[in-house]
Parts: structure tokens; C-alpha cells; sequence
């Protein structure tokens, strides 16, 4: 029996094949081979074409169902970025491109309800303000686009277009609507109330059930194009940070996980609802929630990460060098770049910065001692002060990040990353063979029963390597990020 994980990220599809017995993955296809495009007709702006997602998740499967027979599929689970927004007419076809996670239009209109609404009261009820969520995505479709508003059958996040495709079935989930900010924490329910501020008609929001647990079922024309029998069981569907902590085994109060893609994340469970008065980081419902056992997740994102490196590579290195080469020679520089600082907001507006556009900045440069080493060091480092940025946040926020487990993935391959990540935060970093595809077959056979318990779920999962602090690093590098801190409230001040 097999599972199959499906990871819709913005700038790949990944998906993955589970052995559930061994709980061995069997095979994987990742496409395109390059970068999926992202639109930015203006500035600020992020689109991609949800048929763009659906054709590369075919892609992937048919790579796989080559040596693979999708016969043996039992359960598929679904991951994606979060917070976008995709509008389907009556006939199930998109009405315009999908308004992505770091589009920033929508912080205007935000901010509006915020004070419109109360922030007490949303802080109470939502845990965070509407910002730049999904659902002020709506509201700025109906400002600036109404003959499509007028139009919409049902607004979804990537992942359940991708459900929708599958199955026929249009669906959200509550870790869903928490992440549109559509969830009210205090009652336990749908939050009306923002819907109605926005005018947004309960009808086209849809009906929302567990992330672990049977969603929908495939229905025959997928198995007429993919081969997966009808009637397969949906069984878990996550954003990408939930489902990054949830691939990781981080379920319960006081467990951590990072990762460190296009943007940069630090996710951590609680079980108490928290919010940053601020909302510099955010509040969510967490995949194994249950009103009587309470779980949400703490979540810290910072966009400009991996897309800072993928430009270095891309502008400076000029893709002379790839991303281990560029490790190797970062590692040739002292801690702290001598006095070089990267700031690496350039990917939108930062929610960590309380949504402002500060842009990316190399300060310090000295002409006659800086090299190109010296930027792809001072590039992780940059990095890694604004996760401690973010932590120091959470840190008031019950979250105390003594472990940090990570898929050895992405940032997280380089060497010099983790060590300067677990030097500034004091935390010893845990690095698992796993990723998010992956993660989500492994719950679509828990949620569909096959596996009978978390323990059972995660029996294979392997621990592939700790880091622990560097003390010889520590004082070059709290001192880079003091002036790194410096530089940043300067931004802010402007």
C-alpha cells in the first residue's frame, strides 16, 4: 500500500510516494526543472495560474506512476503555500490567476479593518490582525475587480484547488480558514464577522473540516487521467508551515520546527491562544487541533530568505557556482563578515517588520577588503539575524526554542547556515530525513487510518545530524547582529 504526498510550493510541485509499511519513500518528482514563474504585473504584486499548479502535480504523478502503479494508492495528502487566494466560477474554472502569499496588495485594506473592526477584538477573537491575508485578498477583488467578485462560486487556498481538482469536492479546512483569518479562536467557529465587514457572502466561503481525517474522495475522472482508483480518501491537507512542523513530528506545547525555502520560517505549538499585540508573527490553528486538546501554531515568516541566496547566485555569482561551491567559500570569511551586513527584505512586505517594505540592502561594503565571499557569508548571516529577529518575538510568546527541528533541506543543507542560526539563538538544531511532500503522504495514511497512531506515523522518521551552538562565533556574530539591528531600525524609521 502506498500514499501519496502532493507539496504545491510556489516555486515547485513536489510529490512524493510513501511506503506505508516501511514508511520508506519509494519515489519523488519535483517540476519544473527551473522555477515555476511568478507574475508581478506591478509592484508588490505576486500571481501564478492555478492550472500552472494542477498541470505539474499530473506531471509529477504520471514521472512517478512510470515504474510506480498508482493502483496501489490508498490515501493522498496535500500540502501548499499558504494564504493564497484562488476564485472558481460556478463551472469550477479559475476566474482570474491565484493572488499568492507574497502579494502585498491587500495591506491597505488590512489595516483598514483592523481599526474598522477593533484591534482588541480581532486580537481576542482572530489572534491576528486581517493584514495581508487571504481574506483582504478577497476584499481587494471586490474593491478593484467586482465583475469577477460577482462571479465567484467559491474562493479557495492552493490546496484545495488542488482537493477540488482531485476530487470534485470543494472544501477547506479549519487550519484553513484560520490561515485566510476566517477563524474565531474564542468561539470556536467560522469568523463571521470579518466576512461580514468585508461583504464577502458566507456562501462562497467553503465548508471546512479536520486537516487529519477523510476530506473528499478522488473521483473517476482522476482516475481516468492519473491512474489513482475512485474513491482514494483525501486525508490531510496542510499549509506548507503546518505540514513543515507537522513532517518534522512537532505536535505538541513547546516543540519547534524551521525551515528555510523562498521565505523563511520558525513554527512553534502552543496550547494556549497567544497573539503578538503587533501581529509581527501570527497565530494559526494547528493540524491535530481539537477543541478539547487545543493546539495552534506559533508562526514567524520571513519572505526574503532563500530567494536573497537565489539572487546572490543568480546577480553576483552569476550562476558560475553552485550553491555548495557558494557554501565553501563562505566558509572562508570570518564570523561576522567582518562588518559586511546583508538585510534580506526585498520579497514584499514582511510581517515580521509589521508589514512594511523596507527592501534588501548590502551595507557596509568596503571596496578594498570585501570580496564575493564576503557578500555569501554575510548573506546567511543576514538570514540567519532575522529568524533571531523573529524568535526574540516569540520568545514572548510562551515559545522557548531550546530545540529547532528542520528537514535537511534548502538552507538548511549549508553547514554554515545551521551553525550560525543555533550560535545566535542558543538552540541545538535537529535535522530529520524528511520534507513536505512527504510529510503530507505519511498523513494522509494516518489520517485515513492506516497508521493507528502518531507513534506508529512516525516510526522512521530518522534524525540525520544535531548542531549545536559555535562559542567561538558567538561575539563576532551577536555584535553583526546589533548593527544588523541598528540597520533595520533605521529602515523602519525613515
Amino acid at each position: 500500500m502506498k500514499s501519496l504526498g502532493i507539496d504545491v510550493g510556489s516555486s515547485s510541485v513536489k510529490v512524493s510516494l510513501l511506503d506505508i509499511e516501511t514508511g520508506e519513500c519509494v519515489a519523488s518528482s519535483t517540476n519544473p526543472q527551473s522555477e515555476m514563474r511568478i507574475d508581478a504585473p506591478r509592484t508588490g504584486w505576486a500571481e501564478q495560474d492555478p492550472e500552472t499548479w494542477w498541470y505539474y502535480v499530473c506531471e509529477g504523478i504520471r514521472r512517478i506512476a512510470a515504474d510506480h502503479p498508482m493502483r496501489e494508492v490508498v490515501s493522498i495528502g496535500i500540502t501548499y503555500q499558504m494564504h493564497g487566494l484562488t476564485l472558481l466560477d460556478r463551472s469550477g474554472k479559475p476566474l482570474r490567476k491565484a493572488i499568492i502569499w507574497c502579494d502585498s496588495r491587500a495591506v491597505g485594506i488590512g489595516a483598514e479593518a483592523l481599526e474598522a473592526i477593533g484591534r482588541d477584538y480581532c486580537l481576542t477573537h482572530t489572534l491576528n490582525s486581517p493584514g495581508n491575508f487571504t481574506a483582504s485578498k478577497l476584499a481587494w477583488v471586490k474593491r478593484n475587480e467586482p465583475e469577477i467578485f460577482e462571479k465567484i462560486d467559491r474562493f479557495m487556498l492552493p490546496g484545495d484547488y488542488i482537493a477540488y481538482r482531485l476530487s470534485g469536492e470543494r472544501t477547506t479546512t479549519v487550519s484553513g480558514l484560520s490561515e485566510q483569518i476566517l477563524w474565531d479562536f474564542k468561539e470556536e467557529r467560522r469568523a463571521d464577522f470579518i466576512a461580514d465587514y468585508y461583504g464577502i457572502p458566507h456562501t462562497i466561503i467553503p465548508e471546512a473540516g479536520v486537516s487529519i481525517g477523510i476530506q473528499a474522495r478522488t473521483d473517476k475522472a482522476t482516475e481516468e487521467a492519473l491512474g489513482i482508483p475512485a474513491g482514494t480518501p483525501i486525508s490531510y491537507r496542510a499549509g506548507d508551515q503546518p505540514n513543515n512542523a507537522f513532517s518534522l513530528n512537532v505536535l505538541e506545547a513547546g516543540e519547534i520546527a524551521a525551515t528555510g525555502g523562498t521565505s523563511g520560517v520558525v513554527y512553534g505549538v502552543v496550547d494556549t491562544p497567544k497573539a503578538d499585540p503587533l501581529s509581527r508573527v501570527n497565530t494559526f490553528v494547528h493540524v491535530n487541533h481539537r477543541p478539547e486538546a487545543p493546539r495552534y501554531g506559533i508562526l514567524l515568516c520571513i519572505n526574503g530568505t532563500g530567494i536573497m541566496n537565489s539572487w546572490i547566485r543568480r546577480n553576483i555569482v552569476q550562476q558560475t557556482a553552485d550553491y555548495v561551491q557558494m557554501n565553501n567559500l563562505a566558509e572562508s570569511v570570518p564570523a561576522g563578515s567582518e562588518g559586511l551586513l546583508v538585510l534580506p527584505f526585498g520579497n514584499g512586505v514582511e510581517r515580521v517588520l509589521e508589514n512594511r517594505t523596507t527592501g534588501a540592502a548590502i551595507v557596509g561594503i568596503d571596496l578594498n577588503r570585501h570580496t564575493t565571499a564576503h557578500i555569501l557569508r554575510a548573506a546567511q548571516e543576514g538570514i540567519a539575524y532575522s529568524f533571531r529577529y523573529g524568535i526574540d518575538i516569540m520568545r514572548g510568546m510562551w515559545l522557548k526554542p531550546d530545540v529547532i527541528r528542520a528537514g535537511k533541506a534548502n538552507l538548511f543543507l549549508s553547514p554554515l547556515f545551521r551553525r550560525t542560526l543555533a550560535t545566535l539563538t542558543g538552540a541545538r538544531i535537529e535535522l530529520f530525513n524528511t520534507d513536505g511532500a512527504l510529510g503530507a503522504a505519511r498523513g494522509a495514511a494516518l489520517g485515513a487510518g492506516y497508521y493507528r497512531s502518531r507513534e506508529e506515523a512516525f516510526a522512521s522518521l530518522r534524525r540525520l545530524e544535531i548542531v549545536e551552538p559555535v562559542e567561538a562565533d558567538r561575539e563576532a556574530l551577536e555584535a553583526g547582529y546589533a548593527a544588523w539591528c541598528h540597520e533595520v531600525d533605521s529602515k523602519l524609521n525613515q
